[in-house]
């Protein structure tokens, strides 16, 4: 009978490392198997999503889109002639904190109200700050002197044409910037224009948008579309379309060539689009003869050497903006014998022609160098599209010119540690 023998196995492995084994094989299958699903998930949503938006600006929860790039309204190549577009310039930025050189810090005003308060120190010498006396100071937010380059009242600003249309559906309103003609030459050395609009809708300044720059041309073609969303039919005659028609300038601040006022009350987009022409004309900035008032309050602290300057509010100011309103704000300058030792500013109170500012400045001066100081302020109305407009200014200390002014002064400065609040009338700037 033939003996079996027993047969065993070609390798050894235990218990355990197969279970480490059969683990690690899982683990791995496992991973591969979610990351295939999630890409698979990701192309999926991809292929749901909404044709392809050029982001342009989001506000208060309310989308501008510009038409979607594959619109047939979307002309790619307008002119072969013309250069590539540059890029867009820059915004001007926003103002600064207004304690750029003080600590903040905690303090209630005269009227009870809590205020801002900024402390400086300040290194009152001869030698120190700016080379300008209140009476020749030009600050930052000045107005912005003519230059060679602007527009005449007598010059042709040319024509701007648009198209107004109203997508019923979406409720949202579709503004075409077509084209401008004839517009006046900007830069002497090119004897040509660098041209680019803002578009704004108004009263409310909801709505910011602006076109790419062309270089070199007193012709543009931009034929770009922007897509409002969230403005309801009913409301479109309530409306006024207010285009800004600049130059851009590397270098400088860019040039006002014009603007354009289209009111949606005369415009019936519900038929289709309607095609608009409108001459440029010269951007009016609306002057009073009145230029409202400021009331401040100044105290003086003898033993701690320190001067504390309110900002309370100003009324009966004119209006500098299109919609009837300001944007205004309080730049505080000091000077020491005709030289800037510190300067700030208050935060801007929006499209109010009666701000409530209530912020208090902090200055360390030394009391036999008091009689040399003064205080000036500026009543400014920010502008994001061009140079902020000075109101009018208020003078009090050494320089002041006007009787309330001297009078403050004079009563701050018998009445230590007691703050005294007064009423200015705003002076040409």
């Amino acid at each position: 009978m033939a003996e079996i023998s027993s047969i065993t196995p070609g390798f050894d492995m235990s218990p355990v490392a197969a279970g480490f084994v059969g683990a690690a094989v899982l683990v791995i299958s496992v991973s591969v198997t979610v990351f295939i699903w999630t890409c698979c998930h990701h192309r999926a949503q991809k292929k749901l999503k909404n044709p392809p938006y050029k982001f342009i600006h989001m506000l208060k929860g309310i989308s501008i889109y510009p038409e979607s790039l594959t619109n047939k309204k979307k002309t790619v190549n307008i002119r072969r002639d013309k250069p590539p577009p540059e890029s867009d310039p820059a915004h001007n930025t926003l103002m600064g904190n207004h304690g750029e050189l003080g600590l903040m810090s905690s303090e209630k005003g005269p009227n009870g109200l809590a205020t801002a308060t900024c402390t400086d120190q300040l290194p009152v010498h001869s030698s120190y700050g700016d080379e300008f006396s209140p009476g020749q100071s030009l600050t930052s937010s000045g107005s912005k002197s003519s230059s060679p380059s602007s527009p005449d009242a007598d010059t042709t600003l040319g024509t701007l044409s648009l198209s107004v249309d109203y997508n019923f559906p979406k409720k949202a309103l579709v503004v075409t910037i077509q084209e401008a003609h004839g517009l006046p030459v900007m830069d002497e050395h090119s004897q040509c224009s660098d041209p680019f609009i803002k578009m704004t809708i108004l009263p409310d300044k909801k709505h910011r948008v602006k076109t790419r720059v062309l270089r070199k041309t007193l012709d543009p073609v931009f034929d770009e579309t922007f897509t409002f969303y969230g403005i309801p039919y009913s409301q479109l005659q309530d409306l006024v379309l207010h285009f800004l028609v600049l130059s851009f300038d590397r270098f400088s601040r860019d040039d006002v060539i014009g603007e354009v006022l289209v009111p949606l009350a005369g415009v019936d987009p519900s038929t289709g689009k309607v095609q608009i022409t409108r001459d440029i004309i010269k951007r009016n900035f609306q002057k009073c003869m009145s230029r409202g008032e400021l009331q401040v309050s100044l105290s003086y602290h003898p033993v701690a050497q320190r001067m504390t300057v309110v900002v309370l509010k100003a009324k009966h100011l004119p209006r500098m903006d299109i919609t009837g309103l300001s944007d205004p704000y309080v730049k505080v300058n000091v000077y020491y014998s005709r030289k800037r030792i510190a300067k700030k500013k208050t935060h801007v109170k929006k499209c109010t022609l009666n701000p409530v500012f209530n912020e208090s400045f902090i200055y360390d001066i030394p009391t036999d160098l008091l009689p040399d100081i003064s205080i000036e302020f500026l009543v400014i109305d920010f502008d994001r599209t061009v140079k902020n407009q000075v109101i009018g200014r208020v003078i009090l200390g050494a320089h002041s010119v006007t009787a309330n002014g001297v009078e403050h002064w004079r009563e701050v400065c018998e009445n230590p540690r007691k703050p005294v609040a007064k009423w200015h009338c705003l002076s040409e700037y």
